[in-house]
């Protein structure tokens, strides 16, 4: 018996139509699905419900109904138990979670029947030092780290370093180490290149820097990154991790930034590669 764990977006999905459609269709075909206590309660089923935590140590695969956000969330949490992940676009655009609406039954067919592939995608281990507290925080993320002001600082003073050695001193709003998986999303917003989410790489963007000669660096995902938060006057300072979970930063704070042990696994359904995903949600938008 197939084990499927349910994670939704309730905004998105209006009067979860789709979760109960996708939930009704599974256990037609004997499989035990596992949704969270809040969606059990609204749905009024708590014979489904379990912790999110043990949703994705248990489950065979998640099925995750909402958009790209609502995918990066899961993915960060399904890693640390290797556990696949479907994404069905509720949003969008949908670069991760590229299954559309009208044709999940038809994926979800597919992998129960066995006829799919696993893309395994890198992401990044942050680490935080934080030198007035001398403790440090890990963090994984599959897309990006981003160190930038609030709205309201001024232009922050940073330092970068590749492998131990001195790259750049950046005066700029910030900067996003990003992987191939983020290079499409704030990375591609902040001028960087697009890389192949298979590659072995990292690209470290500075965003709107006070130097025409600042640039993005792609790297080797074997490299080891350090961004060093330089004095600042009255700035405030913040980590994000996939532009979702936020830290606040200090002065002389350390940024570590290396390849994860953890990946993502993606079940792909589609004959669709990376390059015409790209065409049709980056150059279709420009028409």
């Amino acid at each position: 018996m197939k084990k499927a764990g349910l994670i939704v977006n309730i905004k998105k999905d209006i009067n979860l139509d789709s979760s109960i459609k996708i939930m009704d269709w599974l256990m037609q075909r004997n499989c035990l699905v596992y949704i969270p206590e809040n969606l059990a309660k609204i749905l009024e089923k708590p014979h489904l419900s379990k912790k999110e935590e043990e949703i994705y140590q248990d489950s065979d695969f998640i099925v995750v109904l909402g958009g790209d956000g609502t995918f990066l969330s899961a993915a960060r949490k399904a890693a640390i138990y290797d556990t696949p992940i479907l994404g069905i676009n509720l949003g969008t655009l949908g670069f991760l979670a590229e299954v559309e609406k009208t044709s999940s039954l038809q994926a979800l067919e597919k992998v129960l029947a066995g006829n799919y592939s696993i893309e395994k995608r890198m992401m990044l281990e942050v680490k935080v030092k934080d030198c007035k507290k001398n403790n440090q925080q890990k963090l994984i993320c599959l897309n990006d780290i981003g160190v930038t002001r609030s709205s309201l600082s001024r232009i922050i003073n940073l330092k970068v370093y590749i492998n131990n050695q001195f790259v750049d001193y950046y005066s700029a709003d910030g900067i996003i180490v990003s992987t191939p998986t983020g290079s499409t999303a704030y990375n591609l917003s902040a001028g960087g290149p697009i890389l192949d989410p298979n590659s072995k790489m990292m690209v470290i963007t500075p965003i709107c820097p006070h130097s025409l000669s600042a640039r993005s660096i792609v790297v080797s995902d074997e490299d080891y990154i350090e961004i060093e938060i330089c004095e600042n006057h009255n700035c405030d300072i913040i980590l994000t991790i996939d532009g979702q979970l936020g830290y606040q930063l200090d002065n002389h704070d350390i940024i570590q930034v290396t390849k994860s042990t953890y990946m993502t696994k993606i079940i792909k359904t589609s004959d669709y590669n990376f390059y015409d995903i790209l065409r049709k949600k980056i150059v279709g938008i420009r028409k």
